[in-house]
This record gives C-alpha cells, sequence and structure tokens, in this order.
C-alpha cells in the first residue's frame, strides 16, 4: 500500500517507515520536523513532505499526488508534564490538528487510518496485567487527549461505513532499530532508557530514581517495555488487517514488567559502566505499575512482541547512543 506517516521523521514514525519499507509498501513521511529529524528522510532514501498537517491544502495535495491508501498518524505530543503546564498545546494539537487530517482525507477519498493510541488513556488502572476492557480514566491532558480522538475516529466510521481504523494503546515505547540505522533523539529526553545511557555517557550528570518506597518487590515503578520494532510491525499488521465496520482496539506490550532498578542493571550489565544514580522521592503522577495484556493484539493481529527481555532492548539502543551521542545532529 501507499502510506503516509504522519509525524515520520520522529522516534517510533522513522522505525515504521523503515519497516513499511521493508515489507514491501511504500512509505511517504509528513512531518514539520519540529520535534522530528529532517537526516531520517534521508537516511530512509523515501519521500519526505516537510510540512504542518494544520496546512491542508498541501496534506490533501500529497494524499493525492501519492495515491495515498493509509494514513499512520504519529504527530502528537506527547509529555505528559508539557501536558499539564500547556494543555491547551495538546489539546490543539492532538485533537484539533488530527480533526483536520481526518478533514483532508474525507476530501482526498483516503478512508485508512491507524492511530498512534496510548495505555495513558487508562490512567491508573484498577487490575494488571491491562486489558482493553479496562476503564477509560487518563489522568493527564496527554492521556485524555487520546482518548478523545478514539471517540472521534469511532464517531467518524459511524458517520461514514467506508472509513476503517485501527487505535493501538502502546506502553514503553524503547530501543532502536536493530542494525542500528535509526535512533532515539528527544529534546528533552525523559524516557528512561536513553537517560541512563546518556547519563552513562557522561551527557548528563546522572539520573534521579524517584520513589524507592512503591509496593514493588524492590520499591521502584514497574512498567512494560516494548521495542519499537515491535510497535512498528504492530501497525503494519493492524493496517493489513481493517475491515469495513470493524474498529480495532489493541494493547501493544509485552505483557511483563520490569522496575527502574532492574533497567537500570541491566542498562549497567550491557554496558560495562556504572550508572550515576540518586534516589528521589515519589513524583506526583506516577503509578506503581502499568503492564499489558497482550493477548487481543495476538488474537485480531496475529501479533506478539519479539523482544521481551530488556537486555536486548537496552543492546539494541546501546548500539545506536555509543555511535551516536549527539543523536541525528552529531
Amino acid at each position: 500500500m501507499n502510506v503516509l506517516v504522519a509525524g515520520g521523521a520522529g522516534y517510533i514514525g522513522s522505525h515504521t517507515v523503515k519497516r513499511l519499507k521493508e515489507a514491501g509498501h511504500s512509505p511517504v513521511i509528513y512531518d514539520n520536523v519540529s520535534r522530528g529529524h529532517k537526516q531520517v528522510i534521508d537516511i530512509l532514501k523515501i519521500p519526505g513532505v516537510v510540512a504542518d498537517l494544520e496546512d491542508k491544502p498541501r496534506l490533501v495535495e500529497t494524499l493525492l499526488k501519492y495515491k495515498i491508501d493509509t494514513v499512520m498518524h504519529f504527530a502528537a505530543y506527547a509529555y505528559v508534564g508539557e501536558s499539564v503546564e500547556q494543555p491547551l498545546m495538546y489539546y490543539h494539537n492532538n485533537v484539533g490538528i488530527t480533526i483536520g487530517v481526518l478533514e483532508a482525507m474525507k476530501e482526498a477519498g483516503v478512508e485508512r487510518f491507524v492511530f498512534s493510541s496510548s495505555c495513558a488513556t487508562y490512567g491508573n488502572p484498577d487490575r494488571l496485567p491491562i486489558t482493553e476492557d479496562e476503564k477509560k480514566a487518563p489522568v493527564s491532558p496527554y492521556g485524555r487527549s487520546k482518548l478523545m480522538v478514539e471517540q472521534i475516529l469511532a464517531d467518524a466510521m459511524q458517520g461514514n461505513r467506508d472509513f476503517k481504523f485501527a487505535a493501538l494503546r502502546y506502553f514503553n515505547a524503547s530501543g532502536c532499530a536493530m542494525d542500528g540505522s535509526l535512533g532515539e533523539d528527544h529534546d528533552p529526553e525523559t524516557h528512561l532508557i536513553p537517560v541512563i545511557l546518556q547519563a552513562i555517557l557522561g551527557l548528563r550528570p546522572g539520573i534521579t530514581v524517584f520513589g524507592t518506597d512503591y509496593p514493588t518487590p524492590d520499591g521502584t515503578n514497574i512498567r512494560d517495555y516494548i521495542h519499537v520494532d515491535d510497535l512498528a510491525d504492530a501497525h503494519i499488521l493492524a493496517m493489513e488487517k481493517l475491515r469495513d465496520g470493524q474498529p480495532i482496539y489493541c494493547n501493544l506490550g509485552t505483557g511483563r514488567g520490569f522496575s527502574v532498578k532492574e533497567i537500570i542493571a541491566t542498562a549497567e550489565k550491557v554496558t560495562g559502566k556504572k550508572a550515576p544514580v540518586t534516589f528521589g522521592p515519589r513524583r506526583a503522577g506516577d503509578a506503581v505499575a502499568l503492564y499489558a495484556d497482550p493477548s487481543l493484539a495476538k488474537k485480531l493481529l496475529g501479533w506478539e512482541a519479539k523482544y521481551k527481555d530488556p537486555e536486548t532492548i537496552i543492546r539494541s539502543a546501546w548500539n545506536w547512543f555509543s555511535k551516536h551521542p549527539q543523536g541525528y545532529a552529531g
């Protein structure tokens, strides 16, 4: 298929573009590179349009020019803390601009949509592992923005029976392309694994662990870390499974949780270096543990994470970070 990847120059989007190309599809990157990297377009050697999604004439023109069959949407802001500080910016970008994308698709006759959603739609769950039936009670504007778009997509399908979509709720995206060609480069960087690796490389003074008194085996938070290539593969499978009147909602995770201390210890094992760690108080809003029940994704998509151990995931990240300490700019 011809696939427009909105936000395709960003972290998860770029890895999905790579996997789309390898699977025989024809991806086109559409990104304003405000939080992505123009270098990705050159690395992947595919068509790329550097423009705002709010530029509807340009977006419609691109959809028509490349005869796009499916839009994959990764172009959201994704910092929980930032969403609390700037909620209007998050609702404008994550909700308002997505509505504009759907309007442009309708104008261009494109009726297939794969949406990058989040486990943040669940908030603090009552049960673990988290299934798709868990109550939706997001605790941040970021999580609420994702849930709002899911509702908009459901309503759009009701209004247009030809419109098809998947909403993929994923957990902690991590790792880098297994062949070392693409990596993770955020500013600011808030994800645990790159923060640890940057501290080990001396690019930041250290890492602070927020809370050591949680009701977990070692007192630190537990999360489900899923390799970015596994996430990319799930998006492709979801795209291929889209059917009229059958929305797809799936959790994407490994089904296993690992603590902050376990991730730090694994990074030290992979790199052979000690991480400069300090311990601080709990951070407001952090859940004790979050990990997925991915069984529905296996049933609906035939998908299962290939990389379930933190060592493999961190080794792939170290392969990239050790060679690109300054990210794509270096």
